[in-house]
């Protein structure tokens, strides 16, 4: 598009963007603050981070609907961070960890530039799960007592989810009125997150769940104060604490501890968690963009580092990409990075317009959107996916989970890794097989009909998906690409997962993306996202789950009235009276989709013998004609053909039609019969049709393309050339 259109594009789309910008700003400020808070960082941290976030990813930021600033993943962590650095005392520890943050920015930006955003790929998609399942629980059970009014639980997160029931017992028998009123506001502002979904009112939908807290809260403060008798029930050591001049107010980064092992440690944990929750908001906001753009990931990483960096030497918390706050800018029709930029300067008005109401919000209101957030985190839901993808996927959720509650991020997420890898080979029974292909190059990619082709070997799993990711990449997503995972002995979750979302992806833009090579391989649940193992040859699965590209089979058999079976063995028998089955051995049969007439299936062979031995898995169409045909081959021209010709075989020209004697290649013994069966109208149908490989015998005539299998689309095309083929003859 030339620049003039896209600026001017730029312009007319402004005041939606101002408006959705608003609507952003309208939950990112309570949530800002609330997240500083369960940081145990100055609430005025939380918004720092967004409003540099906002504004510096919009200038050089490489996505296009995200909005960025303070996440919930990284309130364990920060928390964590200021307790250990500070040693008891929490503001020296705040300054400790801004130097930290801005370290951790320094790293985001290398990390950028060294093109490293794909590492996100290297983690297990259940140890994230479970990473992101700990966080939340450990943000739930911090602030469900802050919620309650009590500011002085303490104690590790096993610790503090004890003491729920008696924090519980606390609130309903306290003496002390201002914990009391404190801790209903808290459950009231809770319940408003609960229900704000299920209120279908459009005029109360406009303002979001956690502004309707800050608007009540506040609200309920000058009712007291303007209209009630009654003095304001809540101290105010439990409502929001901001400086009296912000801007003159920042706290800034102390280095003092830079070669600490605490500081080391959380400057890992905090860029690890930071580039994990950025990269998995990326791609998953890049779904909702309505122009189906795709984010420049190194390029945000490294604005994302910048924006960091800037934020710590302010007094801000770290910057990511976020999503729930990103949904609801798609949601309000943003369509560029400018609705992040105004949704920051909101911010800043906010800030210096309101600071004084701001000053009236009570903690325990803050907290009850942290709850809500850590709950949703943690969801049983959330365990129930998992669980539907596999068992051995919930073992790794929950190992996971329950290392990084007991220890740290950085030791769960390494024995997420760990488990998972153990499950593998215990699941494939070989730890060969992934020790000495996993650094060998195991994708092969290369362009043929105008589709791009793909084939992966030995295995494809978190370990070495990257080399995988390389190569899709590649792929414009207007195209068609058809991914092989027929030589591959297993695929794991984190890659079944991956290809759901490039063909989500290649979809939108107007591609095709398919997966075709699973359908021999045994799958641990009917989940689309579950694991795949390769079976043996000749083994039937006892509980068979159809693959995408098999109910896609089923779906063009019952459109077409085919009959269609997933593993048949009636190809056996005729397929080696077929010359070119006499120097390969068949293994097996699978996917037939038959008509009576023509018979469509995969059949894996292997030619060769000892080290020169070499398995090949294609798609052919076995056509069974009425009548009696002469044995024949037919061919496209090429240098193979040639060098036949050049050895004494020769290549049959159809008098009248120099073209097709030009184009194919036709042998056989007995020449005239081959000339009186290719008539006028089927030398038309051969010229006029996608050439294809064709071998005729008494037994009838085998068709087949490329010696690989055929995606659905292919499939579907060779059953109409067969189909046509067979009124013909």
């Amino acid at each position: 598009m030339p620049k003039k259109n896209t600026f001017k594009l730029f312009l007319n789309d402004i005041p939606k963007n101002i408006f959705s910008g608003f609507v952003v700003s309208l939950i990112a400020l309570p949530l800002g603050l609330g997240l500083a808070l369960a940081s145990g960082a100055p609430p005025i941290s939380g918004i720092i981070a967004a409003i540099v976030g906002g504004i510096v990813t919009s200038i050089f930021g490489g996505s296009y609907v995200t909005i960025t600033g303070p996440g919930n993943g990284l309130v364990v962590v920060v928390l964590a961070a200021i307790t250990t650095l500070g040693e008891g005392d929490m503001h020296q520890g705040f300054l400790y960890t801004l130097a930290a943050i801005v370290i951790s920015g320094i790293i985001m930006i290398f990390l950028g530039f060294l093109r490293m955003g794909s590492l996100g790929d290297f983690f297990p998609a259940s140890a994230i799960q479970g990473m992101l399942a700990a966080i939340g629980i450990g943000i739930f059970a911090k602030q469900i007592h802050v919620m309650f009014g009590n500011l002085d639980a303490k104690g590790s997160i096993v610790e503090l989810l004890i003491q729920i029931p008696e924090g519980i017992i606390n609130l309903i028998k306290t003496d002390n009125s201002s914990m009391f009123f404190a801790g209903l506001v808290g459950i009231g502002s809770l319940l408003i997150m609960i229900f704000y979904g299920k209120i279908r009112n459009r005029y109360f939908q406009l303002i979001p769940a956690p502004m309707w807290i800050v608007v009540l809260t506040v609200g309920m403060y000058y009712y007291y104060d303007l209209v009630s008798t009654s003095p304001y029930p809540i101290d105010k050591s439990l409502l929001i604490g901001l400086p009296n001049d912000i801007l003159s107010n920042f706290a800034f980064p102390d280095f003092g501890k830079v070669f600490h092992a605490n500081f080391i440690n959380a400057v890992i944990s905090i860029t690890l968690i930071a580039s994990i929750e950025s990269l998995l908001s990326i791609k998953a906001v890049d779904k909702l963009d309505p122009l189906k753009r795709r984010s420049n990931v190194n390029k945000d990483i490294r604005a994302l580092g910048l924006a960091t960096v800037i934020s710590g030497f302010l007094g801000g918390l770290n910057v990511v990409a976020v999503i729930a706050r990103s949904s609801v800018n798609v949601n309000n029709e943003g369509t560029n990075r400018s609705a992040n930029f105004f949704h920051a300067t909101f911010l800043v008005a906010f800030i210096l317009l309101f600071a004084s109401e701001l000053r009236k919000i009570p903690l325990p209101a803050l907290a009850a959107i942290l709850v809500f957030t850590g709950y949703k985190l943690a969801s049983p839901d959330n365990i129930k996916k998992v669980f539907s993808i596999g068992s051995e996927q919930l073992i790794i959720f929950l190992v996971t989970l329950f290392t990084t509650i007991l220890t740290s991020l950085i030791t769960g997420i390494i024995v997420g890794i760990l488990i998972t890898f153990i499950i593998h080979v215990i699941i494939n029974k070989n730890i060969f097989l992934f020790i000495k292909n996993v650094l060998k190059p195991n994708v092969l990619m290369f362009k043929e009909d105008e589709k791009y082709y793909v084939s992966v070997q030995n295995f494809s799993s978190f370990l070495n998906y990257t080399k995988l990711k390389k190569k899709l990449d590649q792929i414009p997503e207007y195209e068609e690409a058809i991914i092989d995972f027929s030589f591959c002995d297993f695929v794991d979750h984190s890659v079944m997962e991956n290809m759901s979302n490039y063909i989500a992806s290649f979809n939108r833009k107007g591609g095709h993306f398919e997966v075709i090579g699973l359908d021999d391989s045994k799958s641990r649940s009917s989940h689309p996202f579950a694991l795949r193992k390769s079976l043996p040859k000749q083994v039937i699965p006892k509980e068979v789950f159809f693959t995408k590209r098999q109910k896609n089979i089923q779906l063009i058999s019952d459109s077409m009235r085919w009959q269609y079976s997933a593993f048949s063995k009636q190809e056996m028998e005729e397929l080696p009276t077929f010359g070119y089955f006499k120097t390969r051995n068949i293994d097996k049969v699978s996917n037939v989709l038959s008509n009576g007439d023509s018979t469509i299936f995969d059949v894996h062979f292997t030619e060769g013998e000892m080290i020169a031995k070499q398995v090949i898995k294609t798609t052919m169409l076995h056509i069974h004609p009425v009548e009696p045909v002469p044995n024949f081959t037919l061919d496209r021209e090429g240098i193979f053909e040639y060098i036949m010709e050049f050895a004494g075989y020769k290549d049959i020209d159809i008098k009248n039609h120099p073209d097709f004697s030009k184009r194919f290649y036709l042998a056989g013994k007995n020449e005239e019969k081959i000339r009186a069966f290719f008539t006028d109208e089927l030398i038309l149908f051969f010229e006029s049709n996608k050439q294809y490989h064709i071998s005729a015998t008494e037994k009838g005539i085998l068709i087949f393309g490329n010696e690989r299998l055929a995606s659905v689309k292919e499939i579907k095309a060779l059953a109409y050339f067969g189909m046509g083929l067979q009124k013909i003859i």
